[in-house]
């Protein structure tokens, strides 16, 4: 790193990278002034700039924008909180997060909740937005939320920890309400129904082990909500996103829903390209989610349809907890938290297990890990992309660097993971967030605070005027 003195000159100038777009891949550099992208530079051209990094057989990609984490402040800090969390998205090349409604408490449900959680994330070290929830009883609390800028709404279609299943009454009208305030619905597809008979069955027949937590969950279960919820969205006109997609099944039911004209996104996460139900067993509750795990034929299956750009997002869902919430699970597989901690995780092993191992393109990581997310919810004239006038965000790997995962090179409040001991292809070298250092090879480096809150660039400020510009 060389750095200059004088006034006729950029920021920040990174040169000789392997530079990669949602479009292209080309040798070259970016220059960077008052936090923003200047110019990308293709070839070996040198622009004057007060600091010059040298990235030499290194990787430049936008810095990602994870779509689904769980932070769990207010409240439940103890098990992770902006702070550590933002942390460990920044050591992963995240530079932008969207903090979900649930885990904290209280929920983020009406705009009192708003409120906290917006002084809860005040503490972050990159940027990041807020989603809002969709429950049973909140449907005239959801225009608040809107004005007081979520970006989305979460709705469970299953009974979830803290967070109230919205039915189809609920979520039809939900969706017909949020898309009346220009946002969108995203969704945990698991049928109700289906889910709670195969796990009393299972329960009744004493049994606890890891084996039966899919078993009450199958596949069937997800592809039944994830039609209900499509054919919601067709006859309200709303926008839908599916979150954690965890088969191929369900990945061409959207597909179709999408050739049928119907606004429907689908996301997947990496624990359901790197796992499968097999490794449940082997690690135990750490590994436990919903969706579960799959079988190791489906998760290849899976892949099929991320190689096949069929889908739009991919997402950590990185869900932490106490140790204690999973240690439970030893002994009863049902009662242990479900969620993996894996932001920080989620960049290696798409590098890994995608393009070292599968030949994803990087130009399709870009796509599903940056873009697509950050297109989703109306800041990629911001996020997602490097292009001259957005945010000078972005992030630098060495692909050649392998390393083993090891439980203290985790930023995480709670240093588990289901990822740990796992051999990766793939380092985050550097972290910048809006022309800022904040990760520098095993160093937070960046302030407290640095983050900022993220609204949609679709938010009608007509509708709500008292929000300002």
């Amino acid at each position: 790193m060389t750095t200059f003195q004088g006034t006729a000159m950029c920021d920040l100038f990174v040169r000789n990278a392997t530079v990669v777009t949602e479009e292209r891949t080309f040798d070259g550099g970016i220059s960077v002034s008052n936090g923003r992208i200047d110019e990308l530079v293709v070839g070996q051209r040198d622009i004057a700039a007060r600091q010059i990094i040298d990235a030499s057989g290194l990787l430049l990609l936008p810095g990602l924008v994870d779509a689904h984490v769980h932070f769990s402040e207010p409240g439940r800090g103890h098990w992770e909180g902006f702070e550590t969390g933002s942390r460990a998205a920044a050591a992963g090349g995240i530079t932008t997060f969207v903090e979900m409604p649930l885990n904290a408490q209280p929920a983020t449900i009406d705009a009192a909740a708003l409120v906290m959680k917006k002084a809860a994330a005040k503490q972050s070290h990159i940027d990041y937005a807020l989603w809002g929830g969709l429950v049973d009883d909140n449907l005239d609390d959801l225009a608040d939320l809107r004005r007081g800028g979520v970006v989305g709404f979460k709705a469970f279609m299953v009974t979830a920890t803290d967070f109230a299943r919205s039915d189809a009454r609920i979520l039809g009208e939900g969706m017909r309400r949020i898309a009346n305030l220009g946002s969108f619905v995203a969704v945990h597809a698991e049928d109700e129904a289906m889910t709670l008979s195969l796990t009393a069955g299972l329960r009744a027949k004493g049994r606890r082990d890891p084996d039966a937590w899919g078993e009450a969950r199958p596949i069937e279960a997800e592809l039944a909500a994830i039609d209900e919820a499509i054919a919601l969205a067709g006859a309200t006109g709303a926008r839908l996103h599916i979150v954690h997609v965890s088969c191929a099944a369900g990945v061409d039911r959207i597909s179709r829903a999408k050739s049928k004209g119907i606004n429907v996104t689908a996301e997947t996460c990496p624990h359901y390209l790197v796992f499968d139900s097999e490794d449940l067993v082997r690690l135990g509750p750490v590994a436990k989610c919903a969706p579960p795990l799959r079988r190791a034929d489906e998760k290849e299956a899976l892949w099929e349809r991320v190689l096949a750009g069929e889908i739009d997002v991919i997402a950590s869902d990185h869900s932490p907890c106490l140790l204690e919430e999973k240690t439970v699970g030893e002994k009863d597989i049902f009662a242990a938290w479900g969620g993996i901690s894996g932001l920080q995780s989620s960049l290696p092993a798409m590098l890994t297990e995608g393009v070292c191992k599968r030949n994803l393109s990087l130009v399709e990581l870009v796509r599903m890990m940056a873009a697509a997310p950050a297109r989703l919810f109306g800041f990629d004239d911001q996020k997602g992309n490097l292009v001259p006038g957005a945010d000078a965000d972005f992030v630098l790997i060495d692909l050649e660097e392998n390393f083993i995962l090891k439980a203290d090179d985790l930023f995480y409040r709670n240093r588990r993971s289901a990822y740990i001991g796992t051999r990766f292809s793939g380092a985050v070298k550097k972290t910048v967030s809006r022309g800022q250092i904040i990760y520098d090879d095993g160093r937070i480096v960046g302030p407290v605070g640095h983050g900022r809150c993220l609204l949609s660039s679709d938010l009608p400020p007509e509708q709500f005027p008292e929000m300002g510009p």
